[in-house]
């Protein structure tokens, strides 16, 4: 299987990365992305793309792949509705309609949230714009996941490039092993998630929207200690 993956400087894309690195099902790994990630591996490629809305220099080489990764995503924090949808939903939908032309039979999976509103009508502008964006997603001529996970604690060393959301994980970490015992079906870590999607490209799921409870079903492991 080989894998695109976009998001991969991020605290969920690295663990994705990771997982897929150590997998022996992925034969390939191409990274897209604005930044490189400084990381050397023989099964990955990187392509540092600064637009990555135009995609039409580097079309030649996004061919050939089985799956797509979409782990980018910004915070809402302090934005606009229409800057947050170009970000959001305008991206996400421009690069999976390249990538999907160009290889027919792709798994795509999109990283979204707990709390995506499906209707596009709720009150959160968050929420709006993460489900519109997985329904059109949903629409295209491809096979789509939709991952809306919960809290997820970052592992093996992943970190978040947001301050704020380092200074929380430096707490939770050590409480990490009794809140998964608490709330089990509202965690999950980026190791379940890298393979949850793996498992996803290579064998489908029961539905095409999973919440966190139906991505750590997906990758049985013993609980954290």
């Amino acid at each position: 299987m080989k894998v695109i993956l976009l998001g991969a400087t991020g605290m969920v894309g690295q663990g994705v990365l990771r997982e897929c690195l150590r997998d022996d099902a992925v034969e390939g790994v191409l990274v897209l992305g604005r930044t490189p990630t400084g990381v050397r591996h023989p099964k990955l490629r990187e392509i540092v793309q600064p637009d990555l809305t135009d995609l039409g220099g580097v079309e030649a080489e996004l061919s050939g792949y089985d799956a797509c990764f979409f782990c980018l995503g910004v915070s809402s924090a302090g934005m606009k509705e229409e800057a947050y949808r170009r970000v959001t939903h305008d991206l996400t939908l421009s690069v999976a309609r390249t990538v999907s032309a160009l290889n027919p039979g792709l798994t795509f999976v999109y990283v979204s949230g707990q709390g995506t509103d499906s209707s596009e009508r709720g009150r959160l502008m968050w929420a709006r714009v993460k489900g519109r964006t997985e329904n059109d997603l949903l629409a295209l001529p491809m096979d789509a996941y939709m991952f809306r996970p919960g809290f997820i604690q970052p592992m093996h060393g992943v970190t978040s490039r947001t301050r704020l959301y380092r200074a929380a994980y430096r707490v939770t970490t050590p409480l990490f092993p009794v809140l998964w015992r608490l709330f089990p079906n509202q965690l999950t870590t980026t190791e379940r998630l890298g393979r949850a999607m793996i498992a996803v490209a290579r064998s489908g799921a029961p539905g095409r929207i999973l919440g966190t409870r139906d991505i750590n079903a997906l990758v049985p492991l013993a609980p954290p200690s």
